[in-house]
């Protein structure tokens, strides 16, 4: 590759001002292999993405739902029917998440799961339950191993 000279430029005004102007520097480097290139992270998505936050205000709306026309909010009808008919269609949804989880399909499956986690939540509000009590929860459990967790808790006294 040719060397290219350094070059100095000056324009009317800084010779009328008797100033020296910066020498403009052309970068001489050798061309780098294809694959030492990095390529440019992709640009963000234009809409906001996707987070769990989403399920805190999933909760606040079905808190705001309590008590309100069932006939309006599938969410006030199913508070409204109690905690065994929560119960059975939380069950409900589970059962379905499962079967397109052992049967492969993705896509499927991601809708049974946002099902699964509607329900939870409708059954968190019945019960006075608050997602922040789960998040603790979680964090609590966090860095404990989960066969240590499990034989810390009480023994069922039903159990074989």
């Amino acid at each position: 590759m040719p060397k290219i000279p350094k070059t100095t430029r000056k324009n009317d005004d800084t010779k009328a001002a008797g100033k020296k102007s910066v020498a403009k520097k052309t970068a001489r480097k050798k061309a780098a292999p294809a694959e030492a290139i990095v390529k440019a992270a992709p640009a963000l998505p234009a809409e906001p993405v996707a987070t769990a936050e989403i399920l805190d205000r999933l909760f606040n709306v079905v808190v705001s739902r309590k008590g309100t026309d069932p006939a309006v909010s599938h969410s006030a009808r199913l508070l409204s029917r109690g905690r065994r008919k929560i119960a059975q269609k939380f069950g409900e949804e589970a059962v379905e998440c499962l079967i397109e989880a052992v049967a492969g399909n993705s896509e499927e499956l991601i809708g049974e799961s946002a099902d699964v986690l509607y329900h939870l939540i409708v059954m968190w509000v019945d019960a006075g339950i608050h997602p922040s009590d789960v998040w603790a929860e979680l964090t609590r459990r966090q860095g404990t191993s989960g066969i240590a967790e499990k034989a810390a808790r009480p023994r069922d006294p039903l159990a074989v």
